[in-house]
């Protein structure tokens, strides 16, 4: 790799000082299991990069969880897309990273996550159950462009005979389209495009590394395009700033003209506020739009999710949105999780038997995979797993369809 010249460090387990300065990540040694080296280049400016080698990356869900997925695949921590509300922020903490500017520039990238995987599947570890890639960030994020690893990990599940979908805020899964396209001849596949607003000037602010809304419209034309079935989560939308039903009805409007009306359909959830997050977010709202603090202390008093007085409005006006623009009833129902999943965003064997013999990549998708089982009613911090290779899982309540 070109970038070697920029190395910090290539010690295995080796205890990285990044020096005391004022830098993200600079305030103490961090120990990175498995660290192989830590890289900085012009191309990813103010970004490091700390490349391990994984022992395992195939993580089991707990069997309680109602998730549809059985396995988690994670080739990153931290994003770059740097989304002022994303949940998965307080998992950085875990690595002595804090939960603001650190996850969004000190980003760990698991170098062998496709090698480890085939050994991982070829022991049979997984029965072809579902397999959700990117519940903890984004493995679409801009550093794919240069590590190349999701082609790997796709080929992977799709020579197990793992179905696959994908949930991402990233355009770069454009690159991976045709492969896609390709293992839905042996595989099904779905796909998921989270869109959360289509106000560029705002959405700059709030994702400041994610590609514009149109780019993602766009992906979702040429997926469909390509045969590819396509759902959108609206997600999340932020009180008082994405709300109102003229950003709702311009959002939805945008998600149906570009081809998710009919065959495949859209979910909308609200924001939910967890420990990291909440703190990040609310940094961010007091200096962007100080006077909505006082409204959001009222929403979030005292944890993540906003009163039931807020969602069920939300919920009441969706309704007759997602009627008005063909996308109220392109779903994936079951019993045990309701109406949630919107069509296309997982493929056909998870909208027969949710939690059974799927794959699913969900990329970018932290905030909207756990937002999901929030909405759903599911309780405040669920259960709680520790995966193999340490990142956290918090998900609870009642046995997996299928699950014994």
């Amino acid at each position: 790799m070109r970038w070697a010249g920029q190395r910090l460090g290539a010690d295995a387990g080796l205890v990285l000082d990044l020096g005391g300065g004022d830098e993200p990540g600079a305030a103490s040694a961090t120990a990175i299991p498995g660290l192989l080296r830590t890289v900085r280049t012009p191309d990813f400016a103010g970004v490091t990069f700390h490349e391990v080698l994984a022992k395992s990356v195939l993580n089991e869900v707990p069997g309680s969880s109602p998730m549809p997925f059985a396995w988690t695949v994670n080739p990153y921590r931290g994003c770059t897309h740097a989304c002022r509300y994303c949940f998965a922020r307080n998992t950085h903490t875990y690595l002595d990273l804090d939960a603001g500017a650190d996850f969004d520039s000190q980003i760990v990238v698991k170098v062998n996550v496709a090698e480890v995987l085939t050994r991982e599947l070829a022991r049979g570890r997984n029965r072809r159950e579902h397999v959700a890639l990117g519940t903890n960030t984004d493995p679409y994020q801009r550093a794919e462009g240069r590590y190349r690893l999701m082609p790997g990990i796709l080929r992977a599940l799709a020579a197990s005979g793992s179905p696959v979908s994908v949930l991402t805020k990233g355009t770069l899964l454009a690159r991976d389209l045709p492969l896609l396209a390709s293992i839905a001849r042996e595989v099904p596949v779905g796909l998921g495009v989270s869109i959360a607003l289509v106000d560029r000037e705002l959405q700059q602010h709030l994702e400041p590394g994610t590609p514009t809304p149109a780019a993602r419209l766009e992906l979702v034309r040429r997926a469909t395009d390509l045969g590819l079935s396509v759902g959108v989560m609206v997600a999340p939308v932020l009180p008082h700033l994405t709300d109102s039903d003229e950003a709702l009805d311009a959002t939805l409007g945008a998600v149906a003209a570009a081809g998710a009306a009919g065959a495949t359909g859209a979910t909308v959830l609200a924001l939910h506020l967890r420990p990291g997050a909440r703190e990040w977010y609310l940094g961010w709202l007091a200096g962007y739009r100080p006077d909505l603090l006082p409204a959001y202390e009222a929403l979030y008093p005292r944890g993540p999710y906003a009163r039931k007085q807020y969602t069920a409005d939300l919920a009441a006006r969706v309704g007759p949105l997602r009627r008005r623009h063909g996308l109220a009833g392109a779903m994936h129902r079951d019993t045990v999780l309701g109406e949630s999943w919107p069509v296309g965003s997982l493929p056909p064997a998870a909208a027969e038997g949710i939690g059974r013999a799927t794959a699913t990549v969900a990329t970018g998708g932290s905030d909207v995979v756990e937002q999901l089982a929030l909405d759903l009613g599911l309780p405040a911090g669920g259960s709680r797993a520790t995966l193999p290779d340490g990142e956290p899982l918090r998900w609870g309540l009642g046995p997996r369809p299928g699950s014994t």
